[in-house]
């Protein structure tokens, strides 16, 4: 399952998160439905640029909350929104290798991580993954040096396991 709007909100999550640069912490972000937010905070939507006269219908506005930090398992684990939001989106950066180094991967983590910071064949991406209230999940990623807005790969289900964990901060 798709939406319009969770994909928009994803991708401009992602172009606000690249105006920082690489080798960001992650962050994450409740969505609210844009004309609510106008409509509950005509100061916010102006200090946000938020013009009502122009906002689509079904728009979605991420608003960053701050992480602790604790993992961030512990931080999702915790989670309770509230009925404003109608839901969250995440931002996190991996290192992504080739399926052949996998056999030369060392099994301590903490080598591990080491190695793969250091692997000739490495990949950095920035995955931003969202999930609404109804279920809905969408996701971008940016692989590190392909910075136009046409290389942002768009898929439902780039990282199930975390839009999974995303859904579970909206379980009653």
């Amino acid at each position: 399952m798709s939406s319009p709007p969770l994909g928009r909100a994803l991708a401009e999550i992602e172009r606000h998160v690249a105006d920082d640069g690489w080798d960001q912490s992650p962050r994450l972000y409740a969505l609210a439905p844009t004309s609510d937010l106008v409509g509950r905070e005509p100061a916010l939507a102006d200090k946000l640029g938020i013009d009502p006269a122009a906002t689509p219908g079904g728009q979605l506005t991420p608003v960053e909350q701050e992480l602790s930090d604790r993992s961030l398992e512990d931080v999702l684990a915790t989670i309770a929104w509230p009925s404003t939001v109608v839901g969250c989106a995440l931002v996190v950066e991996r290192i992504v290798l080739p399926p052949r180094a996998e056999d030369d991967l060392p099994d301590s983590p903490d080598e591990a991580a080491s190695w793969a910071r250091e692997h000739p064949d490495r990949a950095d991406v920035r995955l931003v993954v969202g999930v609404l209230r109804d279920g809905t999940r969408s996701s971008v990623l940016r692989v590190r040096g392909h910075e136009s807005e046409t290389d942002l790969v768009r898929d439902n289900e780039l990282a199930p396991e975390l839009a999974a964990a995303l859904a579970a901060t909206f379980a009653e």
